[in-house]
């Protein structure tokens, strides 16, 4: 089975792509940008929430190929700014995927805030022609007061996670796959997809 992966970033895919290959299913991802040659739609996110937006990334993209999707949304949440920036991660300081920007503003918002404590959390959602379903992850952490780490990408160089004392940044792949919202939320949809590929054998 070829799904297609609602994503043009490559750090989400190769993620992704490592995580599913480990349950040995029958499936391949392939990116939208591979899929549409380098020219892949731009898919607006709408959606008030993660799950919208990750439901309506899936709809786009089936419509457009007919094939299975895997869309995602992904938001880090800030207790002590009202969960921003949430739903607006990738888009905090104006520019969608601007990792700098994003992370200036979220320090200077941080200034002066003891409370740190914030979660990652990522909704994928799984359309083809017969099934729709989502599932989440989430890692609880903090926010640091500096960037830390050269690894990984978004946020990463400012959230550690619980039971950890590096930032996402400062690990190799596998550590971070270990415990990352992402990689939850992967091992739930491959759960998923594996019941759902027996249950469909």
């Amino acid at each position: 089975m070829q799904i297609i992966l609602a994503s043009n970033n490559q750090h989400k895919i190769d993620e992704l792509s490592a995580i599913l290959s480990s349950f040995g299913l029958p499936i391949s991802l392939i990116s939208q940008k591979t899929w549409f040659k380098g020219n892949p739609p731009e898919i607006e996110e709408t959606g008030s929430t993660l799950e919208e937006n990750a439901l309506l990334k899936a709809k786009a993209l089936f419509e457009m190929t007919s094939l299975p999707v895997i869309a995602d949304d992904t938001g880090l949440e800030v207790y002590a700014l009202d969960n921003a920036p949430g739903v607006f991660s990738a888009r905090y300081a104006g520019d969608h995927g601007n990792d700098v920007a994003n992370r200036r503003k979220l320090l200077h918002e941080m200034n002066g805030i003891s409370e740190r404590s914030a979660r990652f959390r990522t909704v994928l959602h799984f359309l083809n022609d017969e099934t729709s379903m989502s599932v989440d992850g989430v890692c609880e952490g903090k926010i640091t007061t500096i960037e830390k780490g050269d690894n990984g990408f978004g946020y990463d160089a400012l959230f550690i996670p619980d039971g950890s004392s590096m930032t996402f940044a400062e690990m190799d792949a596998m550590t971070k796959h270990s415990m990352s919202h992402r990689a939850r939320a992967c091992h739930a949809l491959g759960r998923t997809l594996a019941a759902y590929v027996k249950g469909n054998s």
